[in-house]
């Protein structure tokens, strides 16, 4: 199934398909379509097309869908913390066990370059065509997203502080010398570079990396850069406990989000990463319930990532007001696994729980925020639909997969029951990047390889980094002793 993409492909008779209603301005369902794409864009998508065509693929027994958007995603970092990091969480300091652990887990080079590797693969054998790469510059990044065939946003992070803890009860902060100006030019160079890169389908974003590790002349000259350059730009913020409570702290009566408001960061360009603990959070006990007005009022984007706050027993209070707010929310996977089905389903579920008998989100919601929430992030009206002009990226479902039956309604059967196991073909600017479930731009079997021989390297050398010198077996005990 391989095509030039300046030839236009047909998908004959889809028996379903998730197209765009302009008329409603949302997402439906199609019965027998065609969607059919040349140049890197769909040029029809609905019933018969009876333009020319260089390639047909039979649509029989698929749905076809736009390819998904995670707006928030380490690559780089998260995947090597697979099978250490899911069960940590100290309900005294939300992040503590996790920092205490990675001060001791020292990645490198190599091992980032073998985790974004394995990311990718995952994100696209998945369904996902669009991420939002969260990481902090590396050699050969781009060249990497590129080769990977996915349409990326690079957002190169920097800070002026790092994280750490001596007693895992308290969150502390080394304060670079420079306030992080080095990191930012580094930063600004790879956005620059992203941009111009050949490709064509790599962009860029603004990421000073968190309220709390960032000066405020550092936020400063970062909305300033986004404003001047036209991008993006993402911050995690109200995203712990203790971030709140430190951030109130060094601003007294000020939560994090009123901060960033105050300093200018709020606006319709910026996407929050998670803005779970805002005053409203019942954990805080805040006098104040002005925070999600705030964001509503200043068109702010949210990136909701529930998975990995629920591993550590929170979530977010609760979605639903979010969206009836009027705030966009995109949908990332955060840390690993990189499954936005999975992801979607826990945001779905997890609205639920928050609110109870009065919930008031959907399925259909949680699609949007994984397609159209995510485009409206990177302000690109192209993306995450299937119309005639949006770019040429979506997957096509197999039907027939035992996880899709039986089968009333395809998309709730993907997301709460099937996931990434239906996901057959990947097409990114009319590309296909995965056939038959396989990707088919990286080696997927050498990435996994790979980043196996990295993790236990890594992990071997925990005890020299760990100030009490202790081994990666007590630092990350597993589930279950080894015996005999």
């Amino acid at each position: 199934m391989t095509a030039k993409t300046n030839a236009t492909t047909c998908i004959r008779r889809a028996d379903w398909a998730i197209v765009w209603d302009e008329a409603r301005g949302g997402h439906a369902y199609r019965r027998g379509a065609d969607i059919a794409f040349a140049g890197g864009r769909i040029v029809h998508a609905g019933g018969r097309y009876d333009g020319a065509v260089a390639r047909e693929i039979d649509g029989t027994g698929f749905l076809a869908m736009p390819g998904l958007i995670n707006v928030h995603c380490h690559p780089s970092g998260a995947p090597i913390f697979r099978g250490f990091t899911e069960e940590f969480g100290n309900p005294r300091l939300f992040y503590s066990s996790r920092h205490h652990f990675r001060q001791a887990f020292v990645t490198d080079v190599a091992a980032q370059q073998a985790a974004a590797r394995f990311a990718l693969c995952e994100l696209l054998a998945g369904g996902v065509t669009t991420i939002v790469d969260l990481s902090h510059a590396y050699p050969g990044w781009l060249d990497l997203l590129a080769e990977s065939g996915i349409r990326a946003c690079a957002a190169p992070m920097y800070r002026s502080a790092e994280w750490y803890t001596d007693t895992g009860q308290e969150t502390q902060y080394r304060w670079a010398a420079d306030d992080g100006r080095a990191a930012f030019a580094e930063a600004i160079a790879t956005m620059d570079e992203a941009d111009r890169h050949p490709c064509g389908r790599l962009t860029s974003m603004v990421s000073p990396a968190q309220v709390d590790t960032c000066s405020e002349s550092l936020l400063r000259d970062s909305i300033a850069l986004a404003k001047r350059t036209d991008r993006p730009l993402h911050i995690h913020a109200a995203q712990s406990y203790a971030e709140f409570q430190g951030m109130t702290r060094r601003h007294p009566g000020v939560t994090p989000i009123e901060f960033l408001d105050r300093v200018g960061i709020l606006d319709e360009r910026t996407m929050l990463g998670h803005a779970v603990f805002t005053d409203a959070h019942p954990w805080l006990h805040w006098p104040t319930r002005r925070d999600v007005d705030l964001l509503a009022s200043r068109r702010v984007s949210i990136a909701h990532c529930p998975t990995v706050f629920a591993r550590d027993g929170s979530l977010l209070h609760d979605l639903g007001i979010y969206l009836a707010r009027g705030i966009n929310v995109g949908i990332g996977t955060d840390t690993h696994p990189h499954n936005l089905l999975e992801e979607m389903r826990n945001a779905e579920t997890l609205a639920r729980v928050a609110a109870g008998p009065t919930h008031s989100t959907s399925t259909a919601d949680l699609f949007a925020c994984a397609t159209t929430g995510g485009a409206r992030v990177l302000r690109r009206g192209d993306l995450g639909r299937l119309a005639a002009g949006a770019r040429a990226d979506l997957a096509l479902v197999a039907l027939d997969h035992p996880a899709m039956q039986p089968l009333y309604d395809p998309l709730r059967s993907l997301v709460y029951a099937a996931a990434e196991r239906a996901i057959r073909h990947v097409f990114v600017d009319g590309r296909q990047v995965v056939e038959d479930g396989t990707v088919t731009t990286l080696d997927r079997a050498e990435a996994v390889r790979a980043l196996g021989m990295a993790q236990t390297r890594i992990a071997a050398d925990v005890g020299r980094h760990d100030p009490e010198g202790r081994p990666i077996e007590t630092l990350a005990p597993r589930a279950l002793p080894i015996v005999g």
